[in-house]
């Protein structure tokens, strides 16, 4: 299973570490292995050559290049292109504790932007003339730091929008979903929290926000693309 794959990737890279004496700083070391998401990319491959396209259309090994508009190029997790058309492009993403808040920004300026640029560039037409899929996976450790409601920063100039007031980063990570779609910088976007091992538990917070829901919707587009 994906969620069990993810959580014995980076326990693995932890020990791994431990064994040859050099050893990151907190969680980071279960986190420089890298590639902890692949089981959820390669069942997405396997949706997406289900639909019709063959292996040399589905790029994804080491992350594959796009141009941008305000960059060069920017890596993707998974493209998938015909005949010269961008016909979809994922990115994934996790976030583990302890410490939660430490990239909630960061993560945030980055979907935005990296979308922001894609859709730029599609507008000069140098990603095709058909409209591609986009979609953002983030996979978060369920646990009580992300789970709780935490405080908005206090020396803010302006009040911040109501809908953070109260809120945990499981719920930030979600508004910010919700949004991103809502906007159209991306077509769909999904949100599982794991609890830490590798029993494989999750749960999906939002129908809308769920791994059914963002498949479905990138297999839909897919089929249209097979021509």
């Amino acid at each position: 299973m994906a969620v069990q794959s993810y959580w014995t990737g980076r326990s693995g890279a932890a020990t791994k570490q431990k064994a040859t004496g050099i050893q990151d700083a907190g969680s980071r070391s279960e986190v420089t292995g890298g590639q902890h998401l692949n089981a959820f990319r390669d069942a997405l491959c396997e949706l997406i050559t289900g639909a019709g396209f063959s292996a040399d259309e589905v790029r994804f090994r080491s992350g594959v290049e796009l141009p941008g508009f305000y960059r060069p190029a920017k890596k993707w997790d998974i493209v998938v292109a015909r005949k010269g058309r961008l016909c979809a492009a994922i990115e994934f993403k996790s976030q583990v504790g302890p410490s939660f808040g430490n990239n909630v920004n960061n993560r945030t300026e980055e979907a935005v932007g990296s979308s922001v640029d894609l859709w730029k560039a599609y507008e000069r037409g140098v990603l095709g003339t058909h409209q591609p899929w986009l979609g953002y996976f983030f996979f978060l450790e369920d646990a009580a730091g992300s789970t709780r409601p935490v405080k908005v920063a206090e020396k803010i100039v302006f009040p911040p929008d109501s809908v953070f007031a109260k809120t945990s980063y499981a719920d930030r990570y979600e508004i910010l979903c919700r949004r991103m779609v809502l906007e159209r910088n991306y077509t769909a976007a999904c949100v599982l929290l794991s609890p830490r091992g590798t029993a494989g538990a999750y749960r999906e917070r939002e129908k809308e926000l769920g791994f059914g829901h963002f498949a479905r919707s990138l297999y839909g587009h897919l089929i249209g693309c097979t021509g």
